[in-house]
């Protein structure tokens, strides 16, 4: 049976294949337009995400809403997702602190974004930050040397590379933050532009 984005968002939704799924709240899968010419790729769920089951909800998703307006880009008009489907923290008292997941982990997740791009079909996808560059490339990868132009990732997927938008809210200097989103912005436009989206 062909795969669907419906039939994977429900076996994923039920998915144990790593220890993830213990401590987050749900599986957080993709949403979008699944003839998107464009995908973005997030690194995994945070709070906000685990809590609500939609990815890019919390002050990272405001952000990107924000750069995709400036982009000139509709938001509903592309596919958004992440490598790692399930919120992976430390408890910190009443809060719950991101932490990076680690190799097995995005490797063995990598099947449900594997199968989310073989349904899609994009022309262009968009890894934002070192994870997603991680599970799009299967290998560590430097953000800084990818950024900003094209590249090839394994199986002729054409694409970028550029920050997450979670690192332009840990800028602390207001202009280096503003230099910071603008690349991110002009990023996002070459993706588009590329896409022809």
């Amino acid at each position: 049976m062909k795969d669907s984005l419906a039939r994977l968002r429900a076996e994923a939704a039920l998915c144990t294949a790593c220890p993830l799924y213990r401590n987050a709240t749900q599986t957080v899968f993709g949403e979008g337009a699944a003839s998107a010419r464009l995908v973005l790729v997030g690194e995994q769920p945070g709070d906000q995400e685990d809590l609500s089951g939609k990815p890019f909800v919390g002050p990272a998703g405001a952000v990107l809403d924000k750069a995709l307006g400036d982009a000139g880009i509709e938001r509903k008009s592309v596919y958004v997702t992440n490598a790692v489907k399930h919120f992976k923290f430390e408890p910190r008292g009443k809060r719950r602190i991101h932490s990076k997941p680690n190799a097995g982990e995005i490797k063995i997740c990598h099947q449900w974004l594997a199968r989310e791009m073989a349904v899609i079909a994009p022309a262009f996808v968009v890894a934002m930050g070192a994870t997603a560059a991680q599970s799009l490339m299967g290998k560590t990868v430097a953000v800084g040397k990818l950024r900003g132009r094209e590249i090839l990732f394994p199986e002729n997927q054409r694409g970028l590379v550029t920050v997450h938008p979670s690192y332009l809210l840990r800028i602390p200097d207001r202009e280096s933050k503003a230099r910071e989103y603008r690349k991110f912005v002009a990023d996002l436009q070459l993706a588009a532009r590329l896409a022809g989206a």
